[in-house]
């Protein structure tokens, strides 16, 4: 066996050799390995779509790596060998980690003086259309699809709004299931959940697509897309579109708009819109043509996470010094509780589709400082601000808990506060979900302005309340009756803030217990049917 310093030596005998190998040749096997490494990236170029289109809309990039390696040099030289290159990276890399952070902040400002400027002001918001409520929230929706999926190969997978024939749904795709199904397996379908009825209500189409959302790249639609059309752009998530009995996949993008003083950076803007029909054909739509389809004639169409972003941006509105220092009319998007899905809401008003974004008062504050209304289809922006104090979607949920004192809030929680506008008033409608999301317990509109809870059971009850009417929350048979309280009783805080309200009828007495009272000196306090 040979020894150590055998294989040592012919080692270095090996690479004597290669040394003295005739340069052409090591330079034409670098070649041939650049070129297929080129090949190779090219062909699977949609999975450095991030990185790419990162570097592409991060214009300061080039500029910072250039001034940090320069700074670098010029670093490494005065040390000498006292920190080697150890300094010097240090350098470049706080050059352009301050480079990016710099352009970042430029372009919140510029975004969000753009938002204000451009965006109209509202006197009020539009009314919402009771014949499309959301009732359904996403988590329950989700659960829907799962618990009423028979298709053993294949799972749900996404879960955005989509609309058919006048009804809103939430809308999964049917992607396959285990590694076997998802390299040999298309997308199968699409599974709907009636967003408006309180139970499940469930439909599939079920189709296979050439290019669909779930199996392997070479079946998947954004691999292809992102070969077939516009590479440097922003896509926004997908969701899907049933119309005539075919699917589509619908999916709106962004594109940058470059700016170049006083530092090089990039902001969004709406691009269009891909639609990719079963057969796997794309048709890459602007924001008009998009409008004008027949296919996309009831869907959203702006990209949900540009309208958070634009809304969030407008903090910049007293410039970027302002938010590190006073914070004077700073705002920030409203945190709140949504078990996976956050703001902005797509709600159904009399006026068509729309994104609503609340926002807060930055820091501690949880009162309504405005909200922002989003034309879904057209991407008009509207601001709308109270004059009168009312409080936020946060605030709203505390009042449910208050109002509910028989709920075991350990096992439920209030989830989507969404704004909806009933005969000029505005309400916060919170949909109280089960720990497991298995269906939907309750409803409680809440008035954003007097913090009255009014709950309800039913769809029925929902839709009726939506429309103006009076309804009994019980539950009952669900149909909207006239009661008015005789008598509202209000829970009244130390300074002054009501903290609850108990409404009582012609046929319902109040019992008054004293808080501190045993079981032998109770006080009772009766009172026969309320009147006047």
């Amino acid at each position: 066996m040979p020894s150590t310093d055998d294989l040592l030596l012919a080692l270095r005998d090996r690479i004597v050799r290669m040394r003295s190998q005739d340069p052409r040749r090591l330079a034409g096997f670098a070649v041939a390995a650049a070129v297929v490494l080129g090949v190779l990236a090219w062909y699977f170029r949609p999975w450095l779509h991030g990185i790419v289109y990162g570097v592409y809309t991060t214009p300061i990039l080039p500029l910072a790596a250039v001034l940090g390696a320069g700074i670098a040099v010029l670093v490494r030289r005065r040390l000498g060998a006292l920190l080697s290159g150890q300094a010097g990276f240090a350098v470049f890399v706080i050059v352009v980690v301050v480079g990016v952070s710099l352009t970042g902040l430029l372009a919140g400002e510029h975004l969000g003086k753009a938002t204000m400027d451009r965006a109209g002001t509202a006197s009020n918001l539009s009314e919402t259309d009771p014949a499309m409520p959301r009732v359904v929230t996403k988590s329950v929706a989700s659960r829907y699809a799962s618990n009423t999926l028979n298709f053993p190969q294949y799972r749900i997978e996404g879960g955005d709004i989509t609309v058919r024939n006048g009804t809103p749904y939430w809308s999964y795709a049917l992607a396959p299931d285990g590694a076997f199904n998802y390299f040999t397996k298309r997308q199968h379908g699409t599974v709907l959940v009636d967003m408006t009825e309180q139970n499940a209500e469930v439909e599939t189409e079920v189709g296979d697509l050439r290019k669909g959302i779930g199996p392997a790249f070479y079946n998947e639609y954004r691999f292809s897309m992102l070969k077939r059309t516009d590479y440097l752009v922003g896509y926004d998530d997908p969701f899907m579109v049933v119309h005539g009995g075919e699917q589509y996949i619908a999916v709106p993008y962004t594109k940058p708009e470059f700016h170049w003083l006083p530092l090089p950076y990039t902001t969004p803007e709406w691009g269009g819109v891909v639609l990719i029909d079963g057969d796997g054909e794309m048709r890459d739509l602007s924001p008009a043509e998009a409008r004008s389809s027949p296919v996309l004639g009831e869907q959203k169409l702006y990209p949900f996470k540009l309208a958070r972003q634009k809304v969030a941006a407008t903090k910049y509105r007293n410039g970027i010094v302002n938010t590190f220092t006073s914070h004077e009319d700073e705002i920030e998007v409203a945190p709140v509780p949504g078990e996976g899905n956050d703001q902005p809401f797509l709600v159904f008003t009399e006026s068509g589709p729309e994104y609503v974004v609340a926002v807060e008062p930055y820091g501690q504050a949880q009162g309504l400082k405005e909200v922002w209304t989003v034309d879904a289809r057209t991407g008009e922006y509207e601001r709308y601000s109270p004059t009168a104090s009312l409080f936020g979607a946060r605030k709203a949920t505390d009042y449910v808990r208050q109002a509910a004192r028989t709920t075991d809030w350990n096992r439920f929680t209030p989830s989507e506060p969404i704004p909806v506008v009933v005969d000029s008033q505005l309400y916060w409608q919170v949909r109280i979900v089960p720990e497991d999301s298995s269906g939907i317990a309750y409803t409680a509109f809440v008035n954003a302005r007097s913090s009255d809870v009014h709950e309800v059971t039913t769809t029925a009850e929902v839709t009726a309340f939506l429309r103006g009417e009076r309804v009994d929350g019980g539950g009952g048979d669900g149909q909207p009756g006239d009661r008015t309280p005789t008598l509202v009783v209000e829970r009244v805080a130390p300074n002054g803030t009501v903290v609850g309200t108990l409404e009582i009828y012609d046929d319902e007495t109040v019992r008054v217990r004293q808080g501190n009272a045993t079981a032998t000196n109770a006080t009772n306090a009766t009172t026969g049917p309320s009147s006047g």
